[in-house]
């Protein structure tokens, strides 16, 4: 071993040893970090499928791959630094020893093959990445950036450093082979023709697995000292967020929302305890430990914000954004919270952060701005798109949940919604027995519960027809059709009439968690009586509203209803296809359709409604961004 070998690999252990100490010390802040939320026991079995979800979405990349160009490149990108990591450590071996590697694996040609596809996909795909994010950058429209507001030194030093190791893991072993003497034409089909031009000398080989080695102990001591770095920070925390996401099943947190939770139990408005419950977010302990976790793992890729409807229509809401400032006010305020009793040693700007309100307009300098937390539609786009599955529509109605329930802080148009829909049952104010006016327009007898029918015998459907379809002329168009083609068919259905009341959708959407169930259980009791006695796979509703559709079908069973809840196209659909409807007017025209996103995103229901128009004889023509 000459002294040059000697003095580099002892310089190398004393930064190293460190380096990776201060590592452990970031990941013990960090989970001590996600530690302070509240608990949220739901999170961790079963494991089977939790497990295999993580397997599937790491390993096929499946939240990734619709962004095509992205998929292949990350994904070349993260396989080479996971398993980069053990050619980083032989690296440590090669300082003293050019000829070193792993015992058993490490001269066989697997092993060899392996560490310079590796090399090769990581230069690839960090390169991709780079030219990508170039394409995207906000020098271009702001707005049309996805990288808009993005940390773009983090970004910039991240993939500087991964396409610095994959250069590093083709140079180290060219020049082991320039230096050996030794190669194969299948493993080594690179890094011998570049060992062709590269000096055959042991000091070389040292000096570059130095710089290989120091590379990546650079990476460990930045990323170590900024822990509120997503882009780096996410290929460990990835695994754990995709394995705790809301649904065991691999689902998306769509469909139904969130209950409100206090000390990781549902509350509800009949044992609420308001001196003791944490009703919403109002700081940033307040929210789960598995909401810290979602947004310490956000990448700040933008493709939440490509996709937000209220962010392209130049609203002040980025999802991105929204969960960066969270991420930022979260770790900068820690210190203070984990401080307990010695606050006084706290530093100043921890302090300072600790008093900075979560939600607030810029008199209060307020974390998130109000416009920003109503400016969400709910449609669930960024929780569809988001590749390391954080929950932003859970984070957001948790925020409203406070800001109406405690602070009573919500846009004034609410204020005249929560009134109607408590006194008079519809978000407009319109009499209960006007629900009925739209039967005196059809020809057809349309059963009204406890008018006409005291009971559902003889029935297969209730008709709900909801506040749109009963009140709001366009809707009513819908309401009448669909009653008719029912008739039709032949299909026996009553609706409730006066009896039928707001799901509460809008309510719970806008943060009212307690009007949602008082008017959830107030239709859950006439539900109950309508179908009394009724076998349970025999309680059908049948519904047109998407919303309504949602609310019935996959947040009543949280308060105690449960039914079988088909949306109208689908039952339409099918008795197209039982030709119990025949259509005898074909539409000779091109035809397109717009998934409502409670019908297509929140509930995966893309074919009936495509089918239904196709059999109706019209030409349908897909806009570029349709279903899925």
């Amino acid at each position: 071993m000459s002294p040059l070998q000697m003095t580099l690999g002892i310089i190398s252990v004393l930064i190293g040893v460190p380096a990776w100490a201060g590592f452990v010390l970031a990941v013990r802040r960090m989970v001590r970090t996600i530690r302070l939320g509240q608990p949220a026991p739901d999170r961790f079995g079963p494991f089977p499928p939790r497990f295999a979800t993580v397997v599937k979405e790491f390993g096929a990349h499946t939240r990734m791959v619709k962004f095509r160009t992205v998929g292949w490149a990350h994904w070349l990108v993260m396989v080479g630094f996971l398993l980069g990591f053990v050619t980083v450590f032989q690296a440590q071996g090669q300082i003293f020893s050019p000829t070193f590697t792993w015992p058993w694996i490490g001269d066989t040609l697997a092993y060899h093959l392996a560490d310079e596809l590796l090399g090769l996909g990581t230069i690839l795909g960090g390169l991709t990445l780079v030219i990508i994010r170039q394409l995207n950058h906000p020098r271009r429209p702001a707005r049309l950036s996805r990288f808009s507001g993005s940390n773009f030194l983090a970004a910039y030093f991240v993939e500087f450093i991964v396409v610095a190791e994959g250069i590093s893991m083709v140079g180290v072993k060219a020049l082991v082979i320039a230096y050996t003497g030794e190669h194969h034409a299948v493993s080594d089909f690179a890094s011998m023709n570049i060992a062709e031009v590269l000096p055959a000398s042991a000091a070389a080989v040292s000096i570059f697995a130095f710089c290989k080695l120091m590379t990546a102990l650079v990476w460990v001591v930045v990323v170590s000292r900024r822990i509120d770095w997503g882009v780096a920070w996410h290929r460990f925390a990835a695994f754990f967020n995709i394995y705790f996401k809301r649904e065991d099943d691999g689902g998306v947190a769509l469909g139904a929302l969130k209950p409100m939770m206090s000390q990781g139990k549902p509350i509800d408005m009949e044992t609420a305890d308001p001196d003791n419950d944490t009703f919403g977010v109002g700081k940033f302990e307040d929210f789960s430990w598995k909401d810290i976790l979602d947004v310490t793992t956000c990448t700040e890729c933008g493709r939440c914000q490509s996709q937000c409807p209220a962010w392209n229509t130049g609203k002040p809401l980025s999802p991105k954004l929204l969960i960066m400032s969270l991420r930022d006010h979260g770790y900068a305020k820690a210190p203070y919270l984990l401080a307990g009793d010695n606050k006084d040693k706290v530093p100043e700007a921890a302090r300072a952060e600790a008093e900075r309100p979560l939600v607030g307009g810029e008199d209060v300098n307020g974390i998130i701005d109000p416009e920003v937390l109503w400016s969400c539609t709910t449609c669930g786009a960024c929780v569809e798109q988001c590749p390391v599955d954080i929950e932003h529509v859970d984070h957001i109605i948790d925020m409203r949940r406070y800001q109406v329930l405690i602070e009573s802080e919500f846009p004034s148009e609410l204020a005249g919604l929560f009134k109607n829909l408590e006194n008079k049952g519809n978000p407009w104010g319109q009499n209960a027995k006007d629900r009925l006016n739209w039967i005196s327009e059809v020809d057809f007898e349309v059963p009204v519960y406890g008018r006409d029918a005291d009971s559902f015998d003889g029935y297969e459907y209730l008709f709900w027809v909801g506040c749109a379809g009963a009140y709001e002329d366009r809707a009513k168009k819908t309401t009448k059709a669909v009653a008719e083609l029912l008739a039709t068919a032949g299909v026996k259905f009553m609706v409730l009439g006066q009896e039928e009341t707001c799901t509460g959708d809008s309510a719970r959407r806008a943060g009212n968690e307690f009007l949602f169930q008082q008017l959830a259980m107030q239709n859950i009791e006439v539900l109950n009586g309508v179908f009394e006695g009724v076998e349970q796979s025999k309680k059908k509703i049948v519904v047109t509203c998407a919303h309504c559709f949602n609310a019935l079908n996959n947040e009543y069973p949280q308060v105690g209803g449960t039914y079988e809840v088909v949306h109208h196209t689908q039952l339409l659909n099918r008795l197209v296809r039982a030709k119990s409807l025949v259509p005898v007017s074909p539409v000779a025209q091109n035809v397109t359709y717009h998934d409502p996103c409670y019908l297509g995103r929140h509930n995966k229901i893309y074919n009936a409604p495509r089918e239904l128009m196709e059999a109706s004889g019209s030409t349908l023509v897909e806009m570029p961004r349709h279903g899925e």
